[in-house]
């Protein structure tokens, strides 16, 4: 059994806490948070266990901890990641790692110093239609991909009280909470890095959010790949929109559900042949399946899915966004990781 300390006690923290306390390969045996009232409330829903303000303070209260999953905000966690790498932790830990290039390479830089296995949360690489499309395209069940558009648009109300704040006040909200799943997927699936973005962000008239909210983007691959990219937390209507299109040579292949419904046709067919999958539980299937692969890499010595060092590449896709709305210009993706 793998001893967990669960460091973060919101919205993400709270499926942490069912997954790890229902796998029969870990136990969850501390929460830290520094609300109490975060404390208290982790305590009554999923047994009460000891509770403190900071993995610091568990880290030094406690022994026998054998691992940490961080699900606290992307802000100020060096002195957490130095104090699990002091002893020895494995770390997994919600994406995204920071909330700017530089300090996730810091980070990375001091898991690998302390010799300490550092896995990044990116849930949806587990989804059962993640795993079905990427079977579709090594099949060339359509053919070759060639382009695809990733559309995901939705009136994100982020004053609800089921959704962290932070998000409210922070650069480029949509990028570093949302946006960085879905570049995460673009390679993981295409198998395929991005060279080069033309990119624009921007805030409507009617946005909650201090920052801008919506991102524009076209990326190529060095494979030879474009994709047309649209996210947006602040479309104006409240039913939610999601389409990841993939041309090929042979037809197409959709996704039309950020958590399902898989589809493909080819150029002359009438309809699209829908692909069945497995039943899902929104945010708690995908994540035991995230958290069965880490415990597979603790305790058995299988690779490291979701690294820390893969991770930067998805945040460089991020920064150059960023970059490349400031200048309105092409940025190149690969110039701005460490060595270029």
């Amino acid at each position: 059994m793998l001893r967990v300390l669960l460091a973060g006690l919101g919205v993400r923290g709270r499926h942490w806490a069912q997954v790890i306390r229902g796998s029969e390969r870990a136990e969850l045996v501390a929460y830290a948070d520094p609300r109490p009232q975060a404390l208290a409330g982790a305590a009554a829903e999923f047994g009460d266990r000891p509770g403190f303000a900071s993995v610091e303070a568990a880290l030094d209260a406690l022994d026998g901890i054998d691992a940490l999953v961080l699900a606290n905000p992307p802000i100020e966690r060096e002195p957490i990641l130095r104090a699990a790498c002091a002893r020895r932790l494995p770390i997994l830990v919600e994406k995204p790692l920071a909330l700017n290039l530089g300090e996730a390479v810091k980070l990375v830089r001091i898991a690998a110093e302390g010799a300490v296995s550092l896995m990044v949360g990116l849930n949806f690489r587990y989804l059962d239609v993640t795993r079905a499309l990427i079977g579709l395209l090594e099949e060339e069940t359509v053919g070759r991909a060639e382009f695809a558009r990733f559309t995901y648009e939705r009136w994100r109300d982020g004053r609800r009280a089921d959704l962290n704040k932070y998000p409210l006040t922070m650069a480029q909200p949509m990028l570093w909470e949302q946006s960085i799943h879905h570049f995460d997927l673009l390679r993981y699936v295409y198998g395929q890095e991005p060279i080069r973005v033309q990119c624009q962000t921007w805030n409507p008239s009617w946005s909650m959010y201090k920052h801008e909210s919506n991102v524009a983007a076209l990326f190529e691959f060095d494979g030879g790949l474009r994709v047309n990219y649209q996210g947006a937390w602040q479309g104006n209507w409240a039913a939610p929109a999601f389409e990841w299109r993939t041309d090929c040579s042979e037809g197409i292949i959709t996704q039309r559900s950020q958590f399902g419904r898989l589809f493909y046709a080819r150029r002359a067919d009438a309809q699209l042949t829908s692909l069945p999958l497995p039943p899902h539980e929104r945010w708690i299937s995908e994540t035991r399946a995230l958290f069965a692969a880490f415990l597979d890499h603790v305790l058995d010595g299988a690779p490291l899915q979701c690294s820390g060092r893969d991770h930067l590449r998805s945040l460089a896709m991020v920064e150059a966004c960023i970059q490349s709305s400031a200048s309105k210009e092409t940025v190149a993706v690969g110039d701005l990781l460490p060595g270029g």
